[in-house]
């Protein structure tokens, strides 16, 4: 979600919004994908592997928060704990850059920008986060992998040529990534990974309430996109108003709500207390 990219995955195209840049899957996920093929199928393992592939790339293209970075130490303090959410097994990393995004992938990758921990506290965070895991536990990226596939302009020559997948050029195995993590989501899926959201902060004792906080910073990022990527997201996902509403109206019904207000920002490594000096013996 470039900036309003914060639409966001929130807005999310979770599990696959990764950069249309050209990706060389390599022989395993390339092996995945012919597999996958047949009959234009997928099995979770197969769409796992094409993920993991991908965001391997993407990595290797991004800043990643290290591991004393103030970044990392906040999401491992506010995530970390429910890194098996749903049985899955996820792995999680901080990308440093301005942009305001996060992501979950079918193999369980879960990526948030910097950018979207600066403006977000934990609660905001974390019902994003939510979010895209519900793409995942949904299994959302997977039928986003095969409907890409079906619309790549490359289907007809793989399908026809399936004895040859595993020697397509690195360029075109780069369109058919980008077909993968630039496919879109149904505004059914997104408004049932939104009620994983709801639920995953309400079962886990958080305030409910930052669900829908979370949506109108969005809506509010979203008034001044002037990014192709970002109108993309607009004009192919539920308004996040009408999302922030849906929310605050749940909250209602479960007489959880109140109005939220945003907790304090920081993604500073924390400063140890200073220990007070031993008193002298008299």
């Amino acid at each position: 979600m470039n900036v309003k990219n914060s639409l966001l995955t929130l807005i999310l195209v979770a599990g696959t919004q990764f950069v249309a840049a050209q990706i060389n899957l390599g022989e395993k996920a390339l092996g995945a994908l012919q597999k996958g093929m047949a009959g234009f199928t997928f099995s979770n393992e197969q769409a796992a592997a094409l993920a993991k592939e991908g965001v391997r790339k993407l990595d290797s293209a991004s800043v990643i928060a290290g591991p004393k970075d103030g970044y990392t130490l906040r999401l491992n303090r506010i995530f970390g704990k429910h890194a098996a959410e749903n049985g899955l097994q996820l792995n999680y990393k901080v990308y440093l850059t301005k942009e305001v995004n996060a992501f979950a992938c079918a193999d369980g990758s879960v990526r948030v920008y910097s950018g979207l921990m600066d403006i977000m506290d934990d609660n905001q965070l974390l019902a994003v986060i939510g979010h895209e895991i519900g793409h995942v536990v949904n299994e959302d990226s997977k039928d986003a992998m095969r409907a890409a596939l079906k619309k790549s302009a490359l289907m007809d020559a793989l399908s026809s040529q399936s004895d040859k997948i595993g020697k397509v050029t690195d360029g075109e195995a780069g369109q058919i990534a980008s077909a993968v993590i630039d496919s879109k989501y149904s505004r059914t899926q997104e408004s049932e990974a939104d009620t994983f959201a709801y639920d995953f902060m309400k079962k886990h004792g958080y305030d409910v309430n930052a669900v829908e906080s979370a949506f109108l910073i969005l809506a509010k990022l979203s008034e001044g996109a002037q990014t192709d990527f970002i109108s993309r997201i607009l004009s192919s996902h539920p308004d996040p108003k009408d999302r922030a509403q849906q929310a605050h109206e749940r909250a209602v019904a479960d007489k959880l709500y109140k109005a939220y207000v945003q907790k304090p920002i920081s993604n500073k490594v924390p400063t140890p207390p200073k220990k007070k000096p031993a008193k002298k013996k008299k």
